[in-house]
């Protein structure tokens, strides 16, 4: 599992490193740029924290129950993410259209 986790974190990793080498000249791109490479950071991030939460002990150290409890999943940071592809795949359906109407 933290093999998984670790590859996982690697791509989040890769992801955000490609997504600033891309050159974005579009308005309104850097937005989506900046905000995608928030949602990358904060993924790889609750993948590292549950990473480091699988080797603390269950019981009674409140310092590891309280990181546990702080972890939700990908919930906000994924369903942002889902929403930023649909915004990029509206965005990419709508620069295609405009150049089939040029």
């Amino acid at each position: 599992m933290a093999r998984t986790a670790d590859e996982q974190i690697a791509g989040y990793h890769q992801l955000n490193v490609r997504l600033h080498q891309l050159p974005v000249d579009a308005v309104g791109l850097d937005e989506l740029t900046r905000r995608a490479g928030r949602l990358f950071a904060s993924n790889q991030w609750i993948l590292h924290q549950a990473v480091t939460l699988v080797g603390a002990p269950i019981g009674p150290d409140a310092r590891a129950e309280a990181a546990r409890q702080r972890l939700h999943g990908l919930g906000r940071p994924g369903d942002g993410l889902r929403q930023l592809r649909d915004e990029v795949r509206d965005l990419a359906e709508r620069a295609r259209e405009q150049e089939r109407a040029a």
